[in-house]
């Protein structure tokens, strides 16, 4: 079974990890079409990379599916 890859909207990086789609689902939208790499995402946040990637350890540890 093919996995789907996403590009960044941004800048395009391909492919974008499950963690960085995974981010993108839980902030965004569960349904959006739009994911970034997690230095556009945090732009975009106007966050750090740092509270992104400790978002995604928090969400983990809570059992969250989309990080699965």
């Amino acid at each position: 079974m093919m996995m789907e890859t996403h590009s960044c909207y941004v800048c395009g990086k391909n492919p974008l990890s499950k963690d960085e789609v995974g981010i993108c689902k839980k902030l965004i939208d569960k349904k959006t079409t739009k994911f970034y790499c997690l230095p556009c995402l945090a732009e975009q946040l106007e966050v750090t990379e740092e509270e992104l990637v400790a978002k995604i350890e928090e969400f983990k540890e809570e059992g969250c599916t989309l990080f699965k």
